[in-house]
C-alpha cells in the first residue's frame, strides 16, 4: 500500500470539504449577476406557507431594498398518500428493509442530511432513545431523493464517505453507536444527587452553581468539585463543536437541502463566572460556517421532557434542607443553560431547536417537516458587492421580509463578497485528482468505471475481498507504439472505510502495459477489465471506493460499493454477494450487469454454515428469490426447498440458478434479492440471510 497516498487522502479530505456548493446544487448561489438566497416561511402554528408571490417579499442587502429577478418555490418532499403524515415514507416489507437502492446522482439530490449524534455529550439513557429513533428514521422516515450520513462526536468522521443513500450502510452506523463514559453524560439524564459526579459528596453539596452562599467550610471542596465539572463539560462542548465543525466543511460541496440534525443532552455555555467565551466563540464561529455553507443547523435534547425534581437514583437523605434546595436549584439551571447552546446553533442558522419531547421521532419529523420545501429568492447585487475592502471581502447582511401579517420568516444573516467561481478548486497533481474523485460521495465519470466486489473465506490467512473493474475503454488514451502495438497507462486506486468512515486499508497501482491492434479493437468494443484482491484483517461492514486515472489525459472516474464482511467463525447462516451472467457476456457480466429483456440470467453464490441433516448429510434450505424495480416488488417467487452437500473445502455450498427475464421488462434498474432459510438452524434468529444485487435492463437486443 502507498502509505504516501493513505497521508494525502487523510490530509486533503478537509480541503476538498471545503469546496463551495455548485452552482447547479439550486440552493444559495453568489455571483456577479445574481445572488440567490433560501427562505422558509411559516404561519402562527409552524406549518409552511407555499402560496407566496414575489411581491409578498422584501429582500434587503446591507439595509438597502433589492429588486428581486429569481422567485421560486422548490418542494423537496413527494406527495404523501391521503391520510400519511408528510414527512413518513411506507414501511418496507419484512426482508427488504436494507434493500440498496439505485446509486444517486447529484442531480437527483432532494435533501442531504447529516444525523450526527453526540455522544461525546448523551447520557447512557439517551443513547438508548437515540439509537431507536435513528432505526426508526431509517425504516420509515428517510425518503428517495436523500442523501445521509449518521456520525458521532466522539469517532473520526470521513464526512464525505459516509454520506449514503444505501440503508445497509447506515445501519452500520447505528449499530456502531455505544454510550461513551469518557464523555460529559452520565448513566441518566442527571448525576444523583450526593454523588461525586454531581459535584461533591453529600457533605459539600452546599455551594450554590451559580455562585449562591453555600455552607461555609465545605464551599472549597465543592468548588473543586463543580470546577472538575465545568472543566470536563468545557472540554467535550469544544469536542462537539469541532466535530460539527468538520461535518460542516462536508456538507459543503454536497448538494440538494442541507441539513445537521444533532442529538444531544445540551451544549452549556455557562461557568460560575459567568458565559463561557471558548464555547461562545466557538458556536459563533461555527454558525458563520453553516450559514456559509447553506447548511441550516437542527438540535434534539435527547433528554425529552424532565421533571427536574427528585429521582429514585438521588441520595436525598444524606443532604440537609438547605442542601437540597440549592442542589435542585443547581439541576434546574444547569438543565436550562445546557439547552441554550443548542437554541442558538438552530436559531443563528434557520433552523429549530426540538426540545422537551420523549418522542424523538415526533422531533425528526418535524425537521423533515421543516426541510419539505423552501423559498429561493434572488436579485442582482449592487456593483461594489464584490469589491475588495482592505485586501479582504465585506460581509453583506442580508434580511428577507415577508408583508403578509402573522407569517414568520427564517432565512440566512448573508454572504462574503466572493463569487462562487473564484473558490472552486483546481486539482493539479496526480494525488490531488485521485483524492478528488475519491472524497465525493458521487461517482465521477471522467472514465467510465464500474466495480463488482465479493469477499470470500480466506480460511487461516483472514478474508479476502476480489474487485472486479470494468473500465470503458473509450476513456483512456492509447498510444501508438513501434511494430503496430498500443500502449495504456492508467492508476488505479481503491479505499476500503469502515462504516464510522476511517480508511481501512488501501491500494494504489499503475497499469502501464501495450496490446496488439486486433486486442485493441476488443477493448474498444468490451472495455478493459482489471482486477485487485487485498485481505481484510476482519469482519464488519465496509465501503470501497476505488478511483481509476487515464496518466496521459489525467482524466479520473471513481465508483464506489458497500460490502459487508460476515463473522463466519460464530457458525451462523451466511452467503457471499450474488454473481448474475448471461450467455456471451463474457467476464464484464458480473460488473455491468447489463441484460437485455428476454434473457436468461444465471446466478450462483456460496453459502457458509449451513447445517446438515445427520440422517442424509444433506442440507434442508428454503430459497426464495423476489425481483424489484424502482423499490416496488414485480415477482416473488416461491420457496424452494434445496438439497445440497459441502464441498470438499469445508463448510461452503455452492448454489446456482437461472433468472429469466421477460420480454415486457422496462429498460432501467432492478434489484435482485435471495432469501435462504436453513431448517435446521439451532437458533431461529440465526437461521435466514439475505442478499441483494443490482442489474439494468439496457432495451431488446
Amino acid at each position: 500500500m502507498n502509505k504516501g497516498l493513505v497521508f494525502l487522502l487523510l490530509s486533503l479530505v478537509p480541503a476538498f470539504a471545503q469546496a463551495p456548493e455548485q452552482s447547479g446544487s439550486g440552493v444559495i448561489r453568489i455571483s456577479v449577476d445574481l445572488v440567490q438566497v433560501d427562505a422558509v416561511i411559516t404561519d402562527s402554528k409552524g406549518r409552511q406557507v407555499t402560496n407566496l408571490k414575489p411581491e409578498d417579499f422584501e429582500i434587503l442587502e446591507d439595509g438597502h431594498p433589492q429588486k428581486i429577478t429569481n422567485f421560486s418555490y422548490v418542494s423537496l418532499t413527494p406527495a404523501a398518500a391521503p391520510g400519511t403524515p408528510a414527512y413518513a415514507s411506507p414501511r418496507v416489507t419484512q426482508g427488504a428493509d436494507s434493500i440498496p437502492t439505485v446509486r444517486l446522482r447529484p442531480e437527483v439530490i432532494r435533501r442531504t442530511i447529516a444525523l450526527v449524534v453526540d455522544d461525546l455529550g448523551l447520557s447512557f439513557e439517551s443513547t438508548v432513545y437515540v439509537r431507536q429513533a435513528l432505526k426508526k428514521f431509517v425504516d420509515q422516515q428517510m425518503l428517495p431523493g436523500d442523501l445521509v450520513a449518521i456520525l458521532r462526536t466522539a469517532a473520526g468522521m470521513g464526512a464525505l464517505q459516509q454520506f449514503t443513500s444505501d440503508k445497509r450502510l447506515l445501519y452500520a452506523a447505528i449499530d456502531r453507536i455505544r454510550w461513551y463514559p469518557m464523555g460529559r453524560g452520565n448513566i441518566g439524564a442527571f448525576a444523583p444527587l450526593g454523588s461525586q459526579s454531581q459535584g461533591g459528596s453529600g457533605q459539600t453539596m452546599g455551594a450554590s452553581g451559580r455562585g449562591g452562599a453555600g455552607s461555609g467550610a465545605m464551599m472549597g471542596s465543592a468548588d473543586f468539585g463543580r470546577q472538575e465539572m465545568e472543566f470536563r463539560s468545557d472540554i467535550f462542548s469544544i469536542g462537539t463543536l469541532g466535530a460539527l465543525n468538520y461535518v460542516i466543511k462536508g456538507l459543503r460541496s454536497l448538494p440538494g437541502r442541507k441539513a445537521v440534525i444533532l442529538f444531544s443532552d445540551g451544549v452549556p455555555i455557562m461557568l460560575r463566572v459567568g458565559l463561557d467565551s471558548r464555547v461562545l466563540d466557538s458556536l459563533r464561529a461555527l454558525t458563520d460556517l453553516a450559514n456559509r455553507s447553506s447548511v441550516l443547523m437542527y438540535a434534539i435534547d435527547a433528554r425529552g421532557l424532565q421533571t427536574l425534581g427528585l429521582t429514585a437514583a438521588d441520595g436525598a437523605a444524606t443532604l440537609s434542607p438547605n442542601q437540597l434546595a440549592h442542589s435542585l436549584e443547581n439541576r434546574r439551571a444547569d438543565f436550562f443553560d445546557s439547552q441554550q447552546g443548542l437554541a442558538y446553533l438552530a436559531a443563528q442558522t434557520g433552523g429549530l431547536f426540538i426540545h422537551d419531547t420523549n418522542d424523538l421521532n415526533w422531533g425528526v419529523g418535524r425537521i423533515l417537516r421543516d426541510l419539505s420545501g423552501y423559498y429561493l429568492i434572488g436579485y442582482k447585487p449592487p456593483s461594489d458587492t464584490f469589491k475588495a475592502v482592505n485586501h479582504g471581502r465585506a460581509f453583506h447582511q442580508i434580511k428577507v421580509k415577508v408583508k403578509v401579517a402573522g407569517l414568520r420568516v427564517r432565512s440566512r444573516t448573508g454572504f462574503y463578497g466572493i463569487p462562487d467561481e473564484d473558490t472552486h478548486p483546481v486539482y493539479h497533481t496526480r494525488g490531488e485528482q485521485l483524492m478528488a474523485a475519491l472524497s465525493s460521495p458521487f461517482s465521477s465519470s471522467g472514465v467510465r468505471v464500474n466495480l463488482f466486489s465479493m469477499f470470500t473465506n480466506g480460511g487461516p490467512t483472514g478474508y479476502m475481498v476480489r474487485s472486479l473493474f470494468h473500465i470503458d475503454a473509450r476513456d483512456l488514451t492509447f498510444q501508438e507504439q513501434p511494430g503496430g502495438r498500443e500502449k495504456l497507462t492508467f492508476d488505479v486506486v481503491v479505499f476500503t472505510f469502515g462504516d464510522n468512515g476511517i480508511v481501512v486499508d488501501g491500494r494504489d497501482n499503475t497499469y502501464s502495459g501495450s496490446v496488439t491492434k486486433e486486442q485493441y479493437a476488443i477493448m474498444l468494443k468490451k472495455g478493459v477489465e482489471y482486477s485487485l484482491d487485498f485481505p481484510l484483517k476482519r469482519p464488519g461492514a465496509y465501503q470501497l471506493r476505488a478511483a481509476v486515472r487515464d496518466s496521459f489525459s489525467e482524466r479520473v472516474g471513481s465508483t464506489s460499493q458497500f460490502i459487508e464482511v460476515p463473522n463466519l467463525r460464530c457458525g451462523r447462516l451466511a452467503a457471499s454477494a450474488i454473481v448474475l451472467d448471461a450467455k456471451g457476456a463474457g467476464d464484464e457480466g458480473p460488473v455491468l450487469r447489463q441484460f437485455h429483456p428476454g434473457e436468461q440470467v444465471t446466478y450462483g453464490l456460496r453459502v457458509y454454515n449451513s447445517r446438515l441433516d445427520p440422517a442424509t448429510q444433506a442440507t434442508n434450505l428454503i430459497e426464495q428469490f423476489q425481483l424489484f424495480h424502482h423499490g416496488r416488488q414485480l415477482l416473488a417467487a416461491n420457496q424452494k426447498k434445496i438439497e445440497l452437500k459441502w464441498q470438499t473445502s469445508g463448510k461452503v455450498l455452492a448454489l446456482y440458478g437461472a433468472l429469466g427475464l421477460t420480454s415486457k421488462m422496462k429498460p432501467g434498474n432492478y434489484v435482485f434479492q435471495i432469501t435462504l432459510t436453513d431448517k435446521l438452524a439451532r437458533k431461529r434468529k440465526y437461521s435466514t440471510v439475505t442478499q441483494y444485487i443490482d442489474f439494468e435492463i439496457i432495451g431488446t437486443s
